[in-house]
């Protein structure tokens, strides 16, 4: 490693926090406070020159990075080493009325506008008097059955189930949630019998499971799917996986066939020997497939190749040995609240309670921060004994205009 204060290093986010994303169906449903999944930079980072603004693009050739700041401005960076962890976005297929009417579930604002909307949904339906009106408010599809799917719809539907008591009409019809998987079985990535096991815990729950079935149409009150069946609904989430960040294409840099930049094991740009590329917008070849593939966009990858990117970057600035990144995958943990998860660690595989609780445990313990860590367990544990507030807070962070309370001043006589 480098000695303290040897080198000068400068982060440009377009935000100012860091998103565990696996708490996201949490900060969603309500049971986690949403300030409580996210970690502020500049208090975890206050040795680092943190630039707030949106990376534009880059010219490897003069060693330059270029970004716009908060405030609209234009700047330039000149970097001797670069590190790009711009992260993905949600993969967005050319669905008829998808990007008009679907929601995605990727980001904290999309956590928190989907509470929103739930919460909006049970008002609308509780005001309307036939059933048939009604319905379209009550019903919840998802689209996509891997871990954001399954973990989304199984923590929304807990959420909505906790608050429509307080809606008669809407407790009388009784809610819908209808998950939907393109492929033969929900969530790819674990064992079979523990994806089994997860179906069925959904079905038990009332979730309709329609696997082999894709979408094909979305409306402003409805989801139109393969089988010809046409899903009366207000509420259509996207989950279908993720792809690069489009401003990588404006690096100057290697793309392999699917957008990410092209890397090698020690996670270094092929072809620039000062250009250093990780996570979800790079293909780092997977230790756990011989490097066959790339490695999946997981935040378990994604944190290990930082630690490990910063000690290839430290190597080469002091003529050290640069290594391969040879991480494998622990485990996986899906968890799908009311105590139940999946879960997979080393040779273990866990269901039901065991896995939930050694889910919640992981989750714990990989959040920075003894405070942060904290947080989380008083969350989880007030929410085991009190229920969720119905407060819906789509104003929050986006206050009326004082314009649209100005005085006009009377007419002179």
């Amino acid at each position: 490693m480098l000695p303290r204060h040897s080198a000068r290093l400068t982060l440009v986010s377009d935000q100012n926090y860091m998103l565990y994303t696996p708490l996201l169906p949490g900060a969603s449903a309500g049971t986690l406070e949403p300030r409580h999944v996210v970690v502020p930079l500049r208090e975890e980072l206050d040795w680092m020159d943190v630039r707030l603004g949106r990376v534009t693009g880059a010219d490897p050739a003069v060693n330059e990075l270029s970004y716009t700041s908060v405030d609209g401005r234009e700047s330039t960076l000149r970097y001797d080493q670069l590190i790009v962890a711009l992260g993905s976005v949600s993969r967005v297929l050319p669905v008829p009325g998808l990007a008009e009417h679907a929601r995605g579930f990727k980001t904290i604002s999309d956590a928190i506008a989907l509470r929103n909307h739930a919460v909006n949904c049970l008002e609308i339906a509780e005001s309307l008097d036939h059933p048939d009106e009604r319905r379209d408010y009550l019903t919840f599809v998802f689209v996509g059955a891997g871990y954001a799917g399954v973990e989304g719809i199984a923590e929304l539907q807990d959420f909505v189930i906790d608050l429509i008591d307080r809606y008669p009409k809407a407790r009388l019809d009784g809610t819908r949630f209808v998950l939907v998987e393109a492929e033969g079985r929900i969530m790819q990535e674990i064992p079979a019998e523990l994806a089994d096991f997860a179906q069925n815990e959904l079905r038990a729950r009332g979730i309709e499971v329609r696997t082999g079935t894709r979408l094909d149409r979305i409306d402003a009150d409805a989801a139109s799917l393969s089988t010809g069946e046409r899903l009366p609904a207000r509420t259509v989430v996207w989950t279908t996986g993720v792809k690069p960040v489009p401003v990588v294409r404006e690096l100057g840099l290697p793309l392999t066939a699917h957008g990410r930049v092209e890397v090698d094991a020690t996670m270094r740009v092929a072809g620039h020997e000062n250009v250093w590329a990780i996570g979800d917008c790079a293909a780092v070849p997977d230790p756990a497939a011989k490097g066959a593939r790339p490695c999946p966009p997981t935040a378990q990858h994604a944190l290990r190749q930082g630690k490990l990117v910063a000690e290839n970057v430290a190597a080469a600035l002091g003529g050290g040995t640069r290594k391969k990144f040879k991480y494998k995958s622990l485990g996986v943990f899906v968890d799908m609240g009311r105590h139940q998860a999946v879960a997979t660690m080393l040779f273990l595989k866990l269901r039901g309670f065991p896995a939930w609780f050694a889910a919640r445990t992981y989750h714990m313990l990989a959040m920075p921060g003894n405070g942060r860590r904290i947080r989380l367990v008083t969350d989880w544990t007030v929410g085991l004994f009190f229920g969720r507030s119905a407060t819906e807070l789509g104003q929050l962070g986006h206050p009326v205009s004082l314009g649209e309370h100005l005085e006009q001043e009377e007419p002179a006589p």
